[in-house]
């Protein structure tokens, strides 16, 4: 049966189930779901845990023999088993077996990283979220325009209120570290001034958590968001990384985007460009790519790949200004959706 995270704490304060499946890649909000239903286990008398870690080789017997040993401390008990994935058919059949005849006396923890959809389509999948004894919860993260409430329902629960400008400024150091935002929350609980956060507040207490790479750089290039692109261009250059290292992203994208616009220009459909790539155009991008290419012609994505070969002679010493800033124009140029608006680094 699925539940979302909302739905398991009240399920929780109902009744234990025998066996809990959580799946997410957002460690602070699938610990936090663990933590609900360790709590609930030993409100229910568990005192004694055992955690599996599943990897290559794993014998799945121990998980049998763990269900069906006499508990020498507690009338309850929980077990936790961490899988990196697909479990094999071992693991299928092992819990197959598990879920048609649970022990009274202990509840299963199954985590599991993220699952796309063809895996939720899988027979050990399907069997993990549909079986009457499970409660399958799927963790969502937290996206970016979701991220103001979060942390203002979370600020709310530690008793403090933020002012939208504090709130805007919090989100913007912590971009999207659920982790990092949480720490930073507790810290601001130390200052709290009648249960009010300031802007002030933030600027002085808050580090910068944003964490930066050339892959989160290529997606705010191609979602179009130019004053984003040019901020983890800016970090990516404040942490140290080398211009050949962000040139090599840009260019590979913006090589792509050149040949699938000249092929959409000759009148073949995005959907067979998109799938004559190599690699293959995952479907989870070729939004991201439509974005892009309504955006501009293939003339100018080709005058963006002559401006990153300039960027390569930069770096290399063979032409002169700065490597940054032609990229950060590149970037500008190709995120922005009007009139290119250029932040200096």
């Amino acid at each position: 049966m699925k539940l979302n995270s909302h739905q398991l704490a009240r399920q929780l304060n109902e009744q234990l189930a025998p066996v809990y499946i959580l799946c997410g890649d957002e460690p602070l909000l699938l610990g936090e779901a663990a933590d609900l239903i360790r709590h609930a286990c030993r409100q229910a008398g568990s005192e004694e845990r055992q955690v599996f870690h599943v990897e290559r080789g794993f014998d799945w017997s121990h998980l049998y023999a763990a269900s069906q040993s006499l508990s020498l401390f507690a009338q309850q008990r929980l077990l936790e088993l961490r899988l990196n994935g697909n479990p094999g058919d071992d693991g299928n059949k092992a819990l197959q077996a598990y879920l048609e005849s649970p022990p009274d006396d202990t509840t299963l923890l199954v985590t599991l990283p993220k699952l796309d959809k063809n895996a939720l389509k899988t027979k050990w999948a399907k069997t993990l979220i549909e079986h009457a004894n499970s409660r399958f919860v799927q963790i969502w993260p937290i996206d970016s325009q979701q991220l103001p409430d979060w942390m203002r329902q979370r600020l709310s629960n530690a008793g403090l209120q933020a002012s939208p400008e504090a709130l805007e400024l919090l989100a913007e150091r912590v971009e999207g570290n659920l982790l990092a935002a949480a720490q930073e929350i507790e810290k601001l609980k130390l200052f709290d001034q009648g249960g009010q956060i300031e802007l002030e507040t933030i600027r002085q207490v808050v580090a910068d958590s944003a964490r930066f790479d050339v892959f989160g750089l290529v997606d705010a290039l191609l979602q179009g968001d130019a004053g984003h692109a040019l901020r983890i261009l800016s970090g990516l250059r404040g942490e140290g990384v080398e211009a050949p290292i962000v040139l090599w992203a840009i260019a590979r994208e913006i090589r792509g985007l050149t040949d699938m616009a000249q092929q959409i220009e000759r009148g073949i459909p995005s959907d067979k460009v998109f799938a004559s790539q190599r690699p293959p155009i995952w479907d989870k991008r070729r939004p991201l790519l439509s974005q892009a290419l309504q955006r501009h012609p293939a003339s100018q994505w080709a005058s963006w790949l002559r401006q990153a070969q300039l960027v390569d002679e930069q770096i290399k010493g063979l032409q002169s200004g700065s490597p940054w800033d032609t990229l950060a124009q590149i970037i500008a140029g190709a995120a922005h959706r009007g009139s290119p608006v250029l932040r200096s680094l």
